[in-house]
């Protein structure tokens, strides 16, 4: 990547035609890469919304060569929504790009909303691949059927993702993903009065990303 520090933006090719990134670069040493995903295209979910710039900027502080994809359809990348299947495709597509440009460096996937879906069937698909992805960051990541849209089968990730939600989300509730979470004795870091989009409380999640971030093993462990 030609990229220094700071933010900026290129493409990769995917199934459907090009993918357009955000690329946020640490002002340091790469230490780790990221790749972050955004909420429902068909809802106004972009890559520069609000909740994965928060997460980016987490991941970028902590010296992650951090990407954020734009959906099929969406700001300059080629194709059309595909119900998370294409989106599942063009994300493994980014990841394996990324890996390719820093081998030896660990990896973190984030996702918020629909893009937390994304992300968990992208840990799914490339666990399938032999890379396993323990480190996945997951925030109002929807599960079961979400009135007035559509129903989700958001596959278990790893013991040792993080996976964060709002108390009133008004979206996707509570409840439903600690039924989600249940089986796989899996905890939820709740952030107490916040809504699916975490109005108001953004500074309480970046925080809690980072908390995750900085206990992670140390950059020179393998991704």
């Amino acid at each position: 990547m030609a990229l220094q520090s700071g933010t900026g933006k290129m493409f990769v090719a995917g199934e459907a035609g090009r993918i357009e990134l955000i690329v946020d670069m640490p002002r340091t040493a790469a230490s780790g890469i990221a790749v972050v995903a955004h909420p429902h295209p068909l809802q106004g979910g972009t890559a520069t919304h609000k909740v994965p710039h928060v997460l980016a900027k987490a991941l970028a502080a902590r010296g992650y060569v951090t990407v954020r994809p734009n959906f099929r359809g969406v700001g300059e990348t080629e194709g059309e929504h595909d119900a998370g299947d294409g989106e599942t495709t063009d994300t493994v597509t980014v990841v394996n790009h990324l890996r390719q440009e820093y081998p030896d460096l660990p990896l973190v996937l984030a996702g918020f909303s629909f893009g937390a879906y994304v992300m968990a069937r992208t840990v799914q698909a490339l666990g399938s691949q032999g890379l396993p992805c323990p480190h996945v960051i997951l925030t109002g990541m929807p599960w079961g059927t979400i009135p007035g849209h559509r129903s989700y089968e958001t596959p278990d990730v790893p013991s040792t993702a993080l996976v964060v939600h709002g108390e009133k989300d008004e979206r996707v509730t509570l409840g439903a993903v600690l039924d989600w979470a249940r089986p796989q004795e899996m905890p939820v870091v709740v952030v107490p009065g916040a809504n699916h989009f975490f109005t108001g409380k953004l500074s309480a999640l970046e925080r809690v990303v980072g908390r995750y971030l900085d206990h992670l093993p140390e950059p020179s462990a393998s991704a």
